[in-house]
């Protein structure tokens, strides 16, 4: 995915949104993931921060001693729109900076930063190795990136198998996996550190997967199938009325700077 389809895609919040909104409702673990991938972070007091690909800046709700404890917390993204949505959502932090940063091209000099996060973007990047370089070139030698990921077998893989009568192209992006971003991060950090997240989603109301399968951009082409017969299917698989959808995500915690 280039990144002007990217910018087309998280434009604004409202796919993303509707993403969050099947896991918060229909997931396992009720820790979230946005919390469990918080409560690894080591951010100490007078870090500075960087995030990349920030989203709508749901993940620091409710994080405020940590980000009182940031002596600089710069959130990101290549989406105006995305900006614009954790503006609104954080607005009672004027600490936090917000730009506009290509994660191929990070403005900012070696060695600027504690922490560097970049969640659930990484497979969208057309460049990643560029981008790895550039992550590392701007952590400082004991900094720590955050990076989290989706595996190989989830939901995506469960609901194609799901839809395997219709005319279905595989919308899989394995750039950045929990299988293989391991060993694409050991490049240029010694530490990698792999952390899985255990959850599932119980799903009751078909309709509510539909908006999901509807919001992704690999699964665009779903549309022209009928709302009814993508409804039938997935109660067709539904065992006492839930339809159980695997999950695999994680993250990986990677530090020492390899030259």
């Amino acid at each position: 995915m280039n990144n002007k389809t990217v910018k087309e895609q998280y434009g604004t919040a409202d796919k993303l949104n509707t993403r969050i909104a099947l896991h918060s409702k229909y997931s396992v673990n009720k820790q979230g993931f946005g919390n469990w991938i918080f409560s690894h972070y080591r951010i100490r007091e007078g870090m500075s921060v960087l995030e990349l690909g920030c989203g709508s800046g749901e993940m620091w709700l409710g994080k405020d001693s940590v980000i009182r404890r940031c002596s600089r917390l710069i959130l990101s993204d290549l989406s105006e729109g995305m900006l614009d949505a954790a503006k609104e959502k954080l607005r009672n932090h004027s600490s936090i900076e917000y730009r506009v940063i290509d994660i191929e091209d990070i403005p900012f000099p070696d060695r600027e930063f504690d922490v560097v996060i970049a969640n659930m973007m990484l497979y969208h990047v057309p460049d990643l190795l560029r981008a790895l370089r550039e992550v590392r070139r701007v952590l400082k030698d004991n900094g720590t990136f955050y990076c989290a990921t989706y595996g190989e077998n989830g939901m995506m893989e469960y609901i194609e198998q799901l839809l395997d009568g219709f005319p279905v192209r595989s919308a899989h992006n394995y750039s950045f996996t929990l299988q293989n971003g391991q060993e694409k991060l050991a490049e240029y950090f010694s530490d990698v550190q792999k952390l899985l997240y255990e959850d599932a989603l119980e799903v009751t109301d078909a309709d509510d997967l539909i908006d999901y399968i509807y919001s992704l951009p690999g699964f665009s082409y779903i549309r022209d199938i009928p709302r009814d017969r993508l409804r039938s299917v997935l109660e067709k698989n539904m065992r006492g009325g839930v339809l159980h959808v695997p999950k695999e995500y994680g993250m990986f915690a990677a530090k020492g700077i390899r030259e």
